[in-house]
């Protein structure tokens, strides 16, 4: 559960982070990128753990509220669904209208 709640947000934050402040970035760069600890990036900031850990908190809040605004994480998964079903019929090229439908529904996501 935690890894999925990791790359989870760490998706997100691939996403989103053009929307956050340089400091919520640089935390949640730190604390997901770099796997530094809570009390590691305290003291790079000369902050307390509990600033740093509300701060990452937050942030990652504000990343599923874009997530569930924007949806840039869901189409992604969607594409790549798609695409892995695309490469899987490119192999049988005979079953031509299934491929097309696909092709179809990947243009609809953009």
């Amino acid at each position: 559960m935690m890894l999925e709640k990791t790359t989870r947000l760490t998706y997100l934050f691939d996403f989103y982070q053009s929307l956050l402040t340089p400091k919520q970035k640089s935390y949640m760069s730190l604390y997901y990128l770099d796997d530094y600890s809570l009390g590691e990036i305290a003291e790079e900031y000369s902050v307390s753990r509990q600033a740093v850990y509300d701060n990452i908190k937050r942030t990652e809040a504000m990343l599923e509220q874009y997530e569930e605004k924007l949806l840039l994480f869901q189409k992604f998964q969607e594409r790549q669904k798609i695409m892995t079903k695309l490469r899987e019929f490119s192999a049988e090229i005979e079953n031509h209208n299934q491929y097309e439908v696909l092709l179809q529904e990947l243009e609809k996501l953009d």
